[in-house]
């Protein structure tokens, strides 16, 4: 078992690979390219001294400490994108990690967007089953720096921030729908949809949600088949003003979807600092968001975690 990081210990790029390779290698070094554990060291990197060089000798590959992973092939320290992980994990904005490490606002983005995409390439499937509340919100969310995409919608660029269309949103309206599955006291998922349809959610619910699962939304018809897909269903009015019901007469309202809900003020909040997302990285920052929940870890604990997801 690998000891906490400490924040205070990542002062130089000795420490970070060395928790690199605890974290990646608990039970020794594995080779990245067959998975063999027959390696042996072939020195180290002509310009980090720290990254130590491999070669495997089923295969004959040479590797390092870095290969195969997302901190591979960046001119940054080590340390900078361990630290910049940890920062990001604070719901810190590219403009405040540029502060905090002393860098240009630009090679920020590019790392954060980095790290974003490999939490997402590298988060494993959820499923969910028990009690679980589907719910869905709409955020705004245009062509923000992709003047291409701006031009094939046929109109000029914002100065000024989106206005949210009325209504339900939709991708072509700017306004994309996130939906989401939360089990209670559980996991969640969120995917940003073209448009919320029984079509569209239908084949993420059946891979999610396990079969007879006991389902909770509000009255939107598009949930309206859930028993026809194989799932218990129970609904709560929010049209007639109607927010937990007590169904069973045992003094708890257990029909609801305020779990979701709340998880939808959490997702805003995290969301504001970065001052308008567009729908193209939109994805990758909800796919953080879902881990980092999904976690259910903060501060040097969630770093340990994120730093084993991108280093398996």
């Amino acid at each position: 078992m690998t000891s906490l990081i400490s924040i205070s210990s990542l002062t130089s790029d000795a420490a970070c690979f060395e928790q690199v390779r605890s974290v990646r290698w608990p039970n020794g070094v594995i080779c990245p390219h067959c998975g063999s554990q027959d390696t042996i060291r072939r020195g180290k990197d002509d310009t980090q001294q720290e990254r130590q060089r491999y070669q495997c000798k089923d295969c004959q590959k040479r590797f390092d400490d870095l290969t195969g992973t997302v901190f591979e092939g960046h001119h940054q320290p080590l340390k900078v994108w361990v630290l910049c992980l940890y920062l990001m994990s604070l719901k810190l904005s590219n403009q405040q990690i540029a502060r905090e490490l002393g860098l240009n606002k630009d090679d920020v983005q590019a790392m954060t967007e980095q790290l974003r995409r490999g939490v997402e390439e590298k988060k494993t499937p959820v499923n969910l089953f028990g009690n679980v509340e589907f719910d869905e919100v709409y955020v705004k969310a245009g062509h923000k720096g992709n003047p291409e995409a701006v031009a094939d919608a046929g109109r000029e660029g914002r100065r000024r921030a989106l206005k949210g269309a009325p209504g339900r949103g939709t991708l072509e309206k700017d306004k994309p729908p996130i939906f989401g599955m939360i089990q209670r006291s559980g996991e969640v998922v969120i995917r940003m949809l073209a448009n919320v349809k029984q079509t569209t959610i239908k084949p993420l619910i059946v891979e999610t949600v396990a079969a007879g699962t006991l389902v909770y939304t509000d009255e939107y018809n598009i949930y309206s088949r859930l028993e026809e897909w194989g799932y218990a269903h129970k609904t709560v009015n929010h049209g007639a003003g109607e927010y937990a019901r007590d169904e069973d007469g045992d003094g708890f309202h257990e029909v609801h979807v305020n779990t979701m809900e709340g998880f939808w003020s959490l997702l805003r909040s995290w969301l504001r600092p970065h001052r308008g997302i567009s729908q193209e990285k939109l994805p990758c920052y909800l796919a953080f968001f879902e881990s980092l929940h999904n976690i259910r870890k903060r501060g040097q604990a969630a770093l340990q975690s994120l730093l084993s997801l991108l280093l398996g």
